[in-house]
């Protein structure tokens, strides 16, 4: 895989030169310190990538020349919906990285009894804070398709919302249960630091829900989904030993 990578959000085509925005440029002209010559991969969240060189470069633009796509696939053939709720900290933050980094298809931020409030006018600003941890991600991770950071939402409207086959609510109350032989698609959900209340996983396994309880010890909100998503990846999706 070629190093460096950067995501634009701008459409990318063979021959094509693109200036880059403010952010990926100022990493690449002041702090890795590429001039003209210079070669890198951009990728636009639509599954291919374009080698390119830097044809221009100061300390607040580079421009880069567009080669060929290359349809470079890495993504996993298990699609998962993470569900997690908002915790204070950045518990969130860790989760949409590591998740990213796993596979993860699409996170929806929960909002919940003992999570954190995040009143209304915050909720998109945090949104796109997510979405930029996850395309900074995909940088590093390999991956040419972003992963969708939902608009935080009700636990509630989530649940109902949800149409994979498989649906799991991690709790630690719960007692240990065999998975089915195959899901090419589960939804995932994973309360704050706390716990969801009893009312919260009743409304989930009224959604259709099943409980998973990972082993013996109580983990962290921003452990326990990261190793329930490599479980469920190593059983089926592209996470290997």
């Amino acid at each position: 895989m070629d190093r460096p990578r950067f995501f634009t959000r701008q459409a990318l085509a063979e021959g094509a030169e693109v200036e880059l925005e403010a952010e990926p440029a100022r990493h690449i002209a002041r702090t890795l310190r590429m001039q003209p010559g210079d070669t890198l991969v951009l990728f636009d969240g639509s599954g291919s990538e374009h080698p390119g060189e830097i044809i221009a470069a100061d300390k607040r633009s580079v421009t880069v020349r567009l080669r060929a796509p290359r349809a470079i696939d890495r993504e996993s053939p298990l699609l998962v919906e993470l569900g997690i709720a908002v915790s204070r900290g950045d518990r969130v933050d860790q989760v949409v990285q590591k998740a990213t980094e796993l596979g993860i298809a699409r996170i929806a931020p929960l909002l919940t009894a003992r999570g954190l409030n995040l009143l209304a006018d915050r909720r998109e600003k945090k949104r796109g804070h997510w979405q930029r941890i996850a395309e900074s991600a995909c940088e590093q991770c390999g991956r040419n398709r972003v992963p969708a950071i939902a608009e935080p939402q009700p636990l509630a409207q989530w649940v109902d919302s949800v149409d994979a086959p498989l649906r799991l609510v991690l709790d630690p109350r719960a007692e240990p249960r065999d998975l089915p032989a195959y899901a090419g698609a589960v939804a995932l959900l994973c309360g704050p630091e706390g716990g969801l209340e009893e009312e919260e996983v009743t409304r989930a396994q009224a959604a259709g829900f099943g409980t998973l309880v990972l082993g013996p010890r109580v983990l962290r909100t921003e452990t326990a989904p990261l190793a329930a998503l490599a479980a469920l990846q190593a059983k089926w999706g592209d996470l290997r030993f």
